[in-house]
């Protein structure tokens, strides 16, 4: 400064005057220097500042969408907002995050503020169309959801909701509420795990999981999930009720298993019919206690009750070879001789190496081979606990009943049942050949049942022809004395 003082005394000739005005006129130049230096610089640079400020504060909001802490995206945005109301770009994320969320509303009216700032924006104007599909089809989908349609709600969750809104967590709850509802239970599991992995307390997640678990029988799982929920809320109903019924469920089941157990069989079966009743439903646990009741009720003898039983566990699962051998019992109990062998015949060809099985087999053909033959003892009208002296009374009654000399109207069929009825008497009349009868052994081969040549003639020696009448001979004679051509 004083170089230039020096400069400017060197013309000595100027005037006073003059020479004051020309330090003055410097002086001011030199303070609007100064003042540029001072004062406008800090203007600059906080203008580039604010540039460098949206730039991070654009960043950090990218990178909480990336991590899926929507919450701190919509609260930047929000502040920046709030200190810039003309910063378009903010609005503009901010709907882009709430339709993520599926929070359509507040995205829409952020879409509609950035478009009245930046008006004819192509790609804002496609957001907010995908915004309102988005919108529509979620209202579609739990429409459907409510009316059971369950697959065509599927299809609208999966191929527009979660494209245009994929953080929507009603979304996905809904989702996972299909999914079960179609007894997806692996992918419930899986999607409900998706939802726990980022908030791990989600009461609803907690629930439908549990509930996929319950209905895969895995029941500990199942308990695990009732009873985190229940200790973030122990009051919540749904979980409560879940979480008591599988206890119930349980319980009644260990009172099934223990009453069979200690052989109080028609306590147990009570108690199968009582777990059964709990949930219809529940088909991976009822195939066990439908099971344990046929098996009951065979032992039991209540053959039809059985049948019943069994295939309610064939019908859940028809390769249940268990099932099949319990339901070939039932009917021989019933007398489906044919259906019987069937049955048991076919968990034979399951497991050809089980010899319970193959013994079963065998006891089944042999009842239809039974069932086959002459039931003698029908014939006579008798039990097979009859006497000697109840089948001989029962014979001379049906000979009497039945010989053709009485039955001349009816003559031919009254000789194929007099046949009948001798032959039946001379198995049961005879302990040697009743014992091979009702020990299964074939006997009828050695019989003569016939009429004509070499057949046997139960009218005596005289047979049919000669004119005369029907000869047969009693011992003891018919009580009552003969008639006609009868014989005593």
């Amino acid at each position: 400064m004083m170089k230039i003082l020096n400069m400017m005394i060197l013309p000595r000739g100027m005037d006073l005057v003059a020479w004051r005005g020309f330090i003055y006129t410097l002086f001011i130049l030199h303070f609007v220097f100064v003042c540029q230096i001072l004062l406008l610089q800090p203007l600059v640079s906080a203008l580039d500042g604010k540039s460098g400020d949206n730039a991070e504060l654009f960043e950090r909001v990218s990178q909480s969408i990336k991590v899926k802490h929507y919450s701190e995206a919509i609260n930047d945005l929000n502040a920046a907002i709030e200190a810039d109301p003309s910063l378009s770009e903010a609005y503009w994320r901010r709907a882009s995050v709430l339709r993520q969320l599926c929070r359509y509303e507040e995205s829409e009216k952020s879409y509609k503020k950035f478009l009245e700032m930046k008006p004819g924006n192509s790609v804002v104007e496609k957001e907010l169309s995908q915004l309102h599909q988005a919108q529509s089809a979620l209202e579609t989908a739990i429409t459907l959801f409510d009316s059971g349609d369950y697959i065509k709600a599927l299809d609208f969750i999966d191929k527009v909701v979660l494209i245009f809104s994929p953080a929507c967590s009603q979304a996905k709850i809904l989702k996972v509420r299909l999914l079960l509802a179609t007894k997806d239970y692996a992918g419930t599991i899986s999607e409900a795990g998706y939802i726990l992995k980022e908030d791990e307390d989600n009461l609803e997640a907690l629930l439908l999981r549990g509930r996929a678990y319950y209905y895969l029988a895995d029941h500990d799982v199942a308990t695990r999930h009732y009873q985190k929920g229940l200790r973030l809320d122990p009051e919540h109903s749904e979980l409560k009720k879940a979480y008591f019924g599988l206890k119930n469920l349980l319980k009644k089941t260990k009172n099934a298993e223990e009453n069979e157990k200690k052989g109080k069989l028609r306590v147990a079966v009570e108690d199968y019919k009582a777990a059964l009743a709990l949930d219809p439903n529940h088909v991976a646990h009822n195939v066990h206690l439908h099971l344990g009741l046929c098996k009951l009720l065979v032992k039991l003898g209540r053959g039809k009750d059985a049948l019943n039983a069994c295939t309610e566990v064939l019908t859940i699962d028809e390769e249940h070879t268990e099932a099949l051998v319990q339901r070939g019992e039932a009917k021989l109990l019933t007398e489906d001789w044919e259906g019987a062998v069937a049955d048991i015949k076919a968990a034979a060809e399951k497991s050809p190496q089980d010899m319970a099985i193959r013994e079963a087999l065998m006891k089944a053909e042999k009842a239809l081979k039974l069932s086959q033959r002459k039931d003698w003892y029908k014939i006579l009208g008798i039990s097979k606990t009859a006497s000697i002296a109840e089948i001989k009374r029962a014979y001379k009654k049906l000979a009497l009943q039945w010989h053709p000399d009485k039955n001349v109207d009816n003559r031919e069929e009254a000789e194929n049942k007099f046949r009948e009825i001798a032959a039946a008497y001379e198995v049961l009349g005879d302990d040697d050949k009743r014992s091979k009868y009702d020990n299964g052994e074939d006997i009828e081969e050695g019989m003569n049942m016939g009429g004509g040549s070499g057949g046997f003639n139960p009218f005596g020696a005289g047979g049919f022809g000669g004119g005369g009448g029907y000869t047969f001979h009693f011992e003891g004679g018919f009580p009552g004395g003969g008639f006609g051509g009868f014989h005593m």
